[in-house]
């Protein structure tokens, strides 16, 4: 694979900071461009995000002295001196959008983090591992854009990485209802416990427009290219509920299901156990080796001791058992900035490029 420049709108965030690290030493990416909002214009990497770096690796030496550019203004410059982007900005959904199809338009591909165009007709939004044929997409929607190279692709929300994942290896039985409830980790807010002291010993049952996300966005992945859109798939219906907890990364999923044709624990465990995706197909850097992992203990998964396994990029699943409503329950995890953020989307840019979607 040849090395592609890579560019990050939006470095100074959680999110940015996450797409830092995880590029510093990718073995085919090459961070050459970085920017962030018009008032860090003209500062270093480091003078930008000085007493804010919160990830527990320090800074790669090779950013320190980037110098920012203004994600709004500079963008032709910015699109110089990259193959493509990665996009994790702090805005309002308007002006990501126009954002990023500014980039699109400058003929700079976009891998977005952002939610702004998941429900762009013609937007790929994909989990490699999951919907990979979703790429098929990107030729219409350079159609519509006046492009040869350009276009977005973005990932699905953090909150859907937990539980989708597991529920799709078991498709084949013909899902027809899930209840689910999903314990997130403060740094889906941008947040640390010191930044946010008021989440320490505390549960708040509401997130913003998460549970829509949740509902919607599963349908969408889950959905087919036909023609010129994607269109969602029709079921299983969800319904989501979705609470901040006190925990720093990683989240939970407690899930419920019905079946059209009830398989036994045995034939969901051997699904779970089978399953893997293009991004394993192709060997993708970022891709983990065993997906979906099923713990046998009671209490697992726990954020702590398994958020990171496989480099952050598994799904941990575990308590299947039965349920007197539905026709079984079971817990998941997944690191919410790494699959379900940062790591999602680079391991989306990894598949585009594998698949010839960046040259």
């Amino acid at each position: 694979m040849k090395n592609y420049k890579v560019g990050i709108i939006g470095a100074t965030g959680m999110v940015g900071q996450r797409f830092v690290t995880l590029l510093a030493n990718h073995p085919w990416f090459t961070i050459t461009a970085i920017a962030a909002s018009g008032r860090n214009k003209g500062k270093t990497y480091a003078e930008a995000v000085e007493g804010r770096w919160k990830m527990s690796t320090p800074m790669p030496e090779s950013v320190k002295d980037m110098v920012l550019y203004d994600a709004e203004n500079d963008a032709e410059e910015f699109v110089s001196k990259v193959d493509f982007t990665f996009c994790a900005v702090n805005m309002k959904k308007d002006v990501i959008r126009a954002l990023e199809e500014k980039y699109a338009k400058l003929e700079c591909p976009v891998v977005s983090n952002n939610s702004a165009h998941r429900f762009t007709k013609d937007v790929p939004m994909i989990i490699p591992e999951v919907n990979a044929e979703h790429v098929e997409i990107i030729p219409a929607q350079r159609k519509r854009l006046g492009t040869k190279r350009g276009f977005i692709a973005v990932k699905s929300n953090c909150s859907i990485q937990s539980y989708v994942p597991a529920l799709t290896a078991l498709q084949k039985f013909g899902i027809e209802k899930v209840a689910v409830c999903t314990y997130q980790a403060i740094s889906g807010a941008g947040k640390t416990f010191e930044t946010w002291p008021e989440m320490v010993d505390n549960v708040i049952p509401y997130i913003g427009g998460e549970e829509e996300k949740s509902e919607k966005e599963p349908m969408k992945v889950w959905g087919s290219v036909q023609g010129d859109e994607i269109v969602s798939a029709a079921e299983p219906v969800i319904s989501a509920q979705c609470l901040r907890v006190p925990v720093s990364d990683g989240h939970t999923a407690a899930a419920f299901v019905k079946f059209k044709n009830k398989p036994t624990k045995e034939q969901i465990l051997e699904a779970w156990a089978n399953y893997s995706g293009r991004a394993q197909e192709l060997n993708l850097p970022s891709a983990p080796k065993q997906f979906l992992h099923y713990f046998e203990e009671d209490d697992r998964p726990q954020a702590r001791l398994d958020r990171n396994l496989e480099g952050g990029m598994a799904v941990s699943i575990g308590r299947l058992r039965d349920d007197v409503i539905f026709d079984y329950r079971f817990v998941s995890l997944s690191h919410n900035t790494l699959r379900g953020a940062a790591g999602g989307a680079v391991e989306l840019a990894e598949l585009l490029c594998a698949e010839g979607y960046m040259d």
